[in-house]
């Protein structure tokens, strides 16, 4: 029989009691983490949020029946219990903040009972996510996913300040939208009583903050929900939330400036760690010929090599075709690993492969300095040793080759670079290594279309030095953007964006849109840019991603309190669900089955 807490205020929160509070009467409350029952002696482990503190119940020192109910308190019981905090008469428990010290009841009080929960509530708990997430209201109890929420809290919390206290106001931006083609796919959204019509969710909030700079108010912040339809995966869901922040009258480095103080002054508060200012910058030219990426892991070294020039010549028909396609041929030395077994590598040439390779040429440096290689039959020795040294390469080094056009090459060679890195454990997720990306390609060749699409969107401001090229050689144009990257994750992007209307039309020019689409689907935008714009510039982080990192988890299904799984459902509440016959009418839909 549940019993009511009528009459008792909680004083304190388990785990914020010390061995200062000794001789306190206090009340506590919370869930049964666990009971020992020794025959007259019984422990109760409570559990809140803050913690656990140990309560004991014991002849000569509680009654009787206060011992017996005790030996009825199961796992996740919530009780409320008043009674004198004392040292601990056991041993003190070291893992524990409330170690040092135990309740001894006066009262106990049993406010709720509970079934046998389908899994332990536990720290890193091993049972099955699927099981974790259909009871995830349980799954929330777990310490360490506690953790996770609060930091994330945390940080929302601080953002708002410091965005605040630099003259940042938090506008909300709507959620229903029209739709807009850039992008991934949107979510949509029926409307009844303008039928046949439907509303999109945001993407992100991307053309409102750029209006609310026409607006006039200068800096504007957000934490907003976005809605894509795509794919997921450990790092993506289909509803995420964004930190979105819009500047006025500023370039590149006033909005890295003010980003950089941001992040320095999270990671102080939530980690107690100093994040070097200014953060180092590189173009995404620099950064695909050295890394391969354009997010790139710098945590440890391993560069791509560009070796075209040393093989230009070399009869092996694989490096050959690709340099005559005007391709190159780049390599990673992946030092000491000389010694991989055939098996291995094998595992390694199928890996590239899911990353558009033909394949992957090597060269392992023995320990008495002889070649072990796929592909020396096809070179002269003059030729492998000048590839060798083109390599950096040493006794004992596993020497790797890609060769294909340059994007084929700087995916290949990325991915491999970091599964190296995985193998090779040089991964530390106490390492926070941050990096600006700048001066990102305008457009990207869009194979299947046929055209050049927006890297970023149609919005984003060219270089002033690029425009000369915008119609000669559109690929040759870069933006005015700029991504943080933190250990291989972008963790935020932006750009300045385009504020002259003859630059903006010259950009849907190239991306293939006639003036009527533009204005069909940015309209109400292009109209605002013809009565006074300012010059003005944003950015936004994946909040998700970003604690993540910070919480040294691998998915940001960790840090969200009820995620979606990988095909964008909710195992809990079982959505998306069908809906009542009646609803779609009053909608003008009908459903139409697969088979039909």
């Amino acid at each position: 029989m549940a019993e009511s807490m009528q009459g008792l205020k909680r004083t304190h929160r388990c785990a914020e009691l010390s061995a200062a509070n000794v001789g306190e009467t206090v009340t506590i409350m919370g869930w049964v983490q666990k009971n020992r029952n020794k025959g007259g002696l019984v422990f109760v482990d409570v559990r809140d949020r803050s913690g656990i503190i140990q309560v004991v119940f014991e002849e000569g020192k509680s009654e009787a029946e206060l011992i017996e109910k005790a030996a009825r308190l199961r796992a996740e019981f919530v009780v409320a219990v008043v009674g004198k905090v004392e040292k601990r008469s056991g041993a003190v428990n070291e893992n524990l903040a409330t170690g040092e010290i135990e309740i001894i009841p006066e009262q106990l009080r049993i406010l709720s009972e509970s079934e046998t929960p389908p899994f332990p509530i536990e720290e890193n708990s091993r049972t099955k996510e699927e099981v974790r997430l259909k009871y995830r209201y349980l799954d929330l109890r777990r310490p360490d996913l506690q953790r996770n929420l609060m930091m994330r809290s945390k940080v929302a919390t601080l953002t708002r300040q410091f965005l605040a206290d630099e003259g940042f106001f938090e506008i909300e931006t709507p959620i229903l939208i029209g739709s807009t083609p850039e992008g991934a796919r949107d979510y949509l959204v029926p409307s009844r009583i303008h039928q046949g019509h439907f509303y999109a969710l945001p993407q992100s909030p991307q053309l409102f903050k750029q209006l609310l700079m026409c607006s006039g108010y200068d800096r504007y912040f957000q934490i907003a929900k976005c809605f894509r339809d795509e794919d997921l995966r450990a790092d993506r869901q289909a509803e995420f939330t964004q930190i979105d922040m819009e500047l006025s009258f500023v370039d590149v480095d006033d909005v890295i400036e003010v980003n950089e103080r941001l992040l320095a002054k999270l990671f102080e508060e939530v980690l107690g760690l100093d994040v070097e200012l200014p953060i180092p910058r590189m173009t995404w030219q620099e950064a695909m010929d050295r890394y391969g990426s354009d997010k790139p892991d710098i945590r440890f070294g391993m560069e791509l090599h560009d070796v075209t020039d040393t093989v230009r010549d070399c009869e092996f028909a694989v490096f050959k075709g690709a340099v005559e396609n005007g391709g190159s041929v780049r390599g990673i030395n992946a030092k000491g690993q000389g010694g991989m077994p055939r098996k291995k590598i094998d595992k390694l040439v199928s890996f590239a492969k899911d990353y558009g390779a033909k394949g992957l040429a090597y060269i392992a440096v023995q320990e008495d300095g002889s070649l072990k290689s796929s592909f020396a039959k096809f070179m002269k020795d003059e030729e492998m040793s000048a590839l060798v040294a083109a390599m950096e390469g040493e006794k004992g080094d596993l020497l790797l080759f890609a060769a294909d056009k340059n994007k084929v090459v700087w995916d290949v060679l990325g991915a491999l670079r970091l599964e190296l890195a995985r193998q090779m454990d040089l991964l530390d997720k106490n390492e926070y290594k941050f990096l600006w990306v700048t001066e990102f390609p305008l457009f990207e060749w869009s194979e299947e279309q046929n055209r050049y699409t927006a890297m970023h969107h149609p919005f984003t401001m060219p270089m002033e030095e690029d425009l000369e090229y915008i119609d000669s050689d559109p690929g040759r144009v870069r933006a005015k953007a700029y991504d943080i990257v933190l250990n291989g994750n972008e963790i935020g992007g932006g750009s300045v964006r385009i504020f002259n209307p003859e630059i903006q039309n010259k950009m849907f020019e190239v991306l293939g849109f006639t003036q009527e689409q533009a204005n069909e689907q940015f309209g109400f935008l292009l109209t605002a840019f013809k009565y006074g714009v300012p010059p003005h510039a944003g950015l936004a982080y994946g909040l998700d991603r970003l604690v993540m990192l910070m919480a040294k988890e691998e998915s940001i299904r960790d840090v969200i309190a009820f995620p979606k799984v990988k095909d964008a459902s909710d195992l809990m509440t079982e959505a998306p669900t069908a809906v009542d016959p009646k609803q779609l009418e009053e909608l003008g839909l009908a459903v139409v089955s697969g088979e039909e």
